[in-house]
């Protein structure tokens, strides 16, 4: 009875020293544990985090059977534990970072902070050449010739662009179907679009790490236009060349069979109206999911 009635005066004597401010910071970090607990949930990283929780049930039972040897080795192992989790979770990180720096809000404000008006001025021009693209990648369909386009968004694809050749120029239905003929030098890679204009051609992306969720038939062009959506908050076409199907990718996935009609509203969606709306509320809901393998 005595230790109940500790713990109960303990707990009145830290309410009374309680304060807004430490209810906003128990909140924040309860929020980053959400976030964080939501990012690794679904990757390798999970069973990082469970071999990381048997090393502190590990330590805790040396310390509590006075394990001398034990103790003192998991103690130098602590004592760099940081250094290690950043190491370890690197990849996870930096999606957390990308993820917090692809916020549309957070975007607008400083884009209004450092450039002023002159933010909306320098808005990318994509709507004027959007029937240019979407009258290509219609050809394209037709023909069945295999394509990758990237349509950059926020998220600055400098890296990518820098592995095949800076084109920059004012796109036309010609030159986008001579970069992609199969027998030109670029047409393996993807093409990079920038503020409307095609900045790169030729460009290695980075193919997707969930292969089990992705189906079987789509091979290496639409696992990279998967992978650098992953990445990033690009909109990526792919026109399949065995079929001539053309599908999008978006934040991970794919839908596929888009005609003339629905490409030409997704593309305006994703494209024109998310500059003045959040990107978020739209989807792909206009071409075809893709089914998991489970379903087929």
């Amino acid at each position: 009875m005595g230790i109940i009635n500790q713990w109960i005066e303990g707990f009145f004597a830290v309410m009374r020293t309680f304060r807004v401010k430490d209810a906003i910071d128990i909140f924040a970090i309860g929020l980053i544990l959400f976030y964080i607990t939501k990012l690794v949930r679904e990757t390798r990283a999970v069973q990082l985090v469970k071999g990381i929780f048997m090393l502190l049930v590990l330590y805790g039972a040396a310390v509590l059977f006075n394990f001398t040897m034990m103790t003192a080795l998991l103690n130098r192992f602590f004592e760099f534990a940081v250094i290690v989790l950043f190491i370890v979770f690197q990849p996870e990180i930096r999606k957390f970072l990308e993820q917090i720096g692809r916020s549309n809000y957070t975007y607008k404000r400083v884009k209004s902070f450092l450039l002023g008006n002159a933010a909306d001025e320098n808005m990318p021009q994509i709507s004027q050449y959007l029937s240019i693209y979407v009258e290509s990648i219609m050809r394209l369909h037709e023909t069945k010739t295999g394509a990758l386009i990237v349509f950059e968004r926020r998220t600055r694809l400098g890296d990518i662009a820098d592995t095949g050749t800076i084109i920059n120029a004012t796109p036309s239905i010609m030159m986008i179907g001579n970069v992609f003929f199969n027998k030109a030098p670029l047409h393996d890679g993807a093409m990079i679009v920038r503020d409307g204009k095609v900045y790169a051609a030729g460009c290695i992306l980075p193919l997707t790490h969930h292969n089990k969720n992705v189906d079987d038939n789509l091979g290496t062009r639409h696992r990279a236009a998967i992978g650098v959506s992953e990445v990033s908050d690009a909109v990526v076409v792919v026109v399949s060349e065995e079929t001539g199907a053309v599908s999008i990718a978006l934040n991970g996935k794919i839908r596929r069979d888009y005609n003339r009609q629905t490409l030409t509203e997704a593309l305006n969606d994703l494209l024109v109206l998310s500059e003045s709306e959040p990107a978020e509320k739209f989807s792909l809901r206009k071409g075809k999911k893709e089914k998991k393998k489970s379903e087929q």
